[in-house]
């Protein structure tokens, strides 16, 4: 159950630092910033709403799903492409292990990775369905000049 929170907590917080960024206008460093400054006070008042684990890191995943958030329109971020990034996000954060250990910037270097990944994926996806519709207009522009 813990790691479907995290789940949410991380897409919620790509959705909210980009919904406030870009709809309410308030740019990318103060949405983020404002939002986890929010949770983080949350959970540091009320520490014994949710488990230990969870009160712990929940603000964590907040903060480094809201720098996923922080994606500019111009450079394709939409609700899809922050789903992908922030379930990627989650993923890694959660089986990260040690390997992240005192290096500085882990949650950035992580959230970076993530929105890289998404947009990967979506260049390949998008390049196999134009490749897919250029095959069928070739198959039927074969078909036609043959009857």
């Amino acid at each position: 159950m813990n790691y479907v929170i995290i789940f949410i907590t991380a897409i919620l917080g790509a959705y909210l630092t980009f919904f406030t960024s870009e709809r309410l206008k308030q740019g990318p460093v103060r949405s983020s910033a404002a939002l986890s400054l929010i949770v983080g006070l949350f959970f540091y008042y009320l520490p014994e709403l949710c488990s230990a684990y969870l009160t712990k890191n929940i603000p964590i995943v907040f903060i480094g799903a809201s720098f996923i958030g922080m994606i500019s329109p111009q450079a394709k971020g939409n609700y899809i492409r922050l789903t992908i990034a922030a379930s990627l996000f989650s993923i890694i954060y959660l089986n990260k292990g040690d390997f992240f250990e005192g290096y500085g910037g882990a949650l950035g270097a992580l959230a970076f990775i993530a929105l890289l990944s998404a947009m990967g994926f979506s260049v390949i996806i998008s390049r196999s369905s134009r490749l897919k519709k250029g095959i069928v207009k070739l198959r039927n522009k074969t078909l036609k000049q043959r009857k």
